[in-house]
């Protein structure tokens, strides 16, 4: 008994070199799948955190507009002053308000003085956080002992604020007057976490819908 070589229904098993070739297209698959899914995990991680950022950039916004669109003009209810360190802007606002969105608190008694700054982390860190440093209006202390520092943003490179001034029809870059309060405040933030800075700009009187 022997087999015929040329019969069509002889039963043929796959070779060594036919193995080793469909294994190494399903490796190359599996590479090809794996930076698949690795690339858009790496992007869903960079876009949520992008999105965590912008969130506290909107809710920086929206606190301030609450905040200052709720200020009665004249007894210095708003100044600010420009200036820099280590050629870094660092501009401050300051506003005197009580218990609100503006203290970060409900239950404070009292009028506190309010600034927006940046401030270094630590004694030792080079890097600035944008927050609220508050103060009670009747603290006599010399040492500031009740001040109380609230970090808002980490991490910022600069902070410019500038004042429209209705009087004058332009932007200043300073304000003063206490009797009188800007009609418009124009935040620019520079972030360490985009190229393009956040810039927002806050009307003080609250415009009809």
């Amino acid at each position: 008994m022997f087999t015929d070589p040329g019969n069509p229904n002889r039963r043929r098993g796959f070779t060594l070199l036919e193995v080793t070739l469909a294994v190494g297209i399903l490796a190359m698959m599996s590479v090809a799948i794996y930076r698949f899914v690795q690339s858009n995990l790496t992007a869903m991680r960079v876009s949520s955190e992008a999105s965590a950022a912008d969130a506290r950039y909107s809710g920086l916004r929206d606190l301030l507009m609450a905040q200052w669109q709720s200020l009665p003009p004249g007894s210095g209810a708003m100044t600010g002053e420009p200036f820099k360190l280590n050629d870094r802007p660092r501009d401050e606002i300051k506003w005197t308000c009580s218990a609100g969105p503006g203290l970060l608190t409900r239950y404070a008694a009292g009028e506190f003085t309010v600034r927006m700054r940046l401030q270094p982390e630590n004694s030792k860190s080079d890097r600035l956080d944008l927050g609220l440093l508050r103060e009670p209006q009747d603290d006599s202390s010399i040492t500031h002992e009740h001040e109380t520092w609230v970090p808002l943003i980490e991490d910022v490179g600069s902070l410019q604020i500038q004042y429209f001034d209705p009087r004058l029809n332009v932007w200043v870059g300073r304000w003063s007057d206490t009797l009188l309060l800007p009609r418009l405040v124009k935040i620019v933030v520079g972030r360490s976490d985009a190229a393009v800075p956040w810039e927002v700009i806050i009307p003080l009187g609250r415009t009809p819908f």
